[in-house]
């Protein structure tokens, strides 16, 4: 997809901020410093919209983007977070866990994971849940540049080892870098727009 219009719309701590829209929804979900704003920074071919930031947990709201006026990518709170106090913690799954129950717009969910490590325990839960309630995933290994070529396919194989990853969702190798994976996201993505 060749995106000409994008833009924030808002960032919302509850359901009652979020837009009053019926347009499909594509979650992000991901841990804190995975790469969901450069992610979508990349697709969408801009450099700032999503702001990125070197110190994670810098996402506290849900960001709601419209892209193309056909639908929303919509930037949930990283998890797994040290550095940010439990009360904080437990408002972001309290607003991502509302998130979840009450958006009848969202389709599908992009879960990024940083391919240079095995999945994290907060990563093997987020699949669990999403694969529990039935929400199509679209699973994003990121940060791929830093991974050796001769080291993917190993990489690879322990992270769907790990997740106990179900062959019928789409997995991606990403890298914001060098653009690799860019076009196989759009069409899962469109799969679900």
């Amino acid at each position: 997809m060749k995106v000409h219009a994008a833009e924030i719309v808002i960032s919302a701590v509850s359901k009652k901020q979020y837009p009053k829209s019926a347009l499909a929804e594509i979650a992000l979900a991901g841990r804190s410093n995975v790469g969901k704003s450069s992610f979508i920074n990349t697709l969408i071919d801009r450099k700032k919209l999503a702001r990125t930031s070197s110190k994670p947990g810098r996402t506290q709201t849900i960001n709601f983007y419209l892209i193309e006026n056909k639908f929303h990518f919509v930037d949930l709170p990283g998890y797994g977070y040290a550095k940010v106090s439990k009360q904080e913690r437990a408002k972001w799954g309290e607003m991502i866990d509302e998130y979840f129950a009450n958006r009848k717009q969202l389709q599908a969910v992009v879960s990024l994971i940083d391919m240079r490590h095995d999945p994290s325990e907060g990563d093997v839960q987020m699949y669990d849940f999403l694969k529990y309630y039935n929400f199509p995933v679209i699973v994003v290994a990121t940060k791929a540049d830093k991974v050796a070529k001769n080291k993917r396919e190993q990489q690879i194989s322990r992270i769907k080892e790990i997740l106990d990853f179900d062959e019928n969702d789409y997995f991606v190798v990403f890298s914001t870098v060098s653009k690799e994976g860019k076009e196989e996201a759009w069409k899962a993505i469109e799969e679900f727009i």
